[in-house]
């Protein structure tokens, strides 16, 4: 299953100080098939990290351990994310 985790930012100072690890982070989770994308917002107030997880719990422990969730410079809002399978019929 896919879990969308949007991470607002709350404090752009600790985020930029904390944002190296933050990618260190996801590009881990990306190599052992954890992460399935992710990425910054253009307006430069948060992102979104897509994870592939077994459960929703694993999903939850995987976005509570990033640092910039674990540091309070994002907050996170988790969700099960069904994609749509195009081409639609």
């Amino acid at each position: 299953m896919l879990y969308a985790a949007f991470l607002p930012i709350v404090n752009q100072e600790l985020n930029a100080q904390v944002r190296p690890a933050h990618l260190t982070y996801i590009n881990d989770l990306y190599k052992q098939g954890k992460v399935f994308m992710a990425g910054p917002f253009t307006d430069k107030l948060g992102g979104l990290v897509i994870y592939q997880a077994d459960s929703l719990e694993e999903a939850r422990k995987l976005a509570e351990a990033d640092p910039v969730v674990v540091e309070g410079a994002r907050t996170l809002e988790l969700r099960e994310w069904s994609p749509l399978e195009f081409p639609l019929s």
